[in-house]
């Protein structure tokens, strides 16, 4: 394999890696404002108990 391809391989290496980190540091901010909202929200609470009612 040439030096070329070599820098081609770990460049597309780092891009596929750094779309990943970003990927689960959406996944994450996205469940930790799922769980604000749910503890801030009164409307969660009253639609679960509904739910259970029924």
């Amino acid at each position: 394999m040439s030096l070329h391809w070599m820098h081609v391989s770990a460049a597309y290496a780092l891009v596929v890696g750094g779309f990943l980190a970003l990927a689960v540091g959406a996944a994450l901010r996205h469940g930790a404002a799922r769980r604000r909202l749910a503890a801030l929200d009164p409307r969660a609470a009253r639609r679960a108990a509904e739910a259970e009612a029924s």
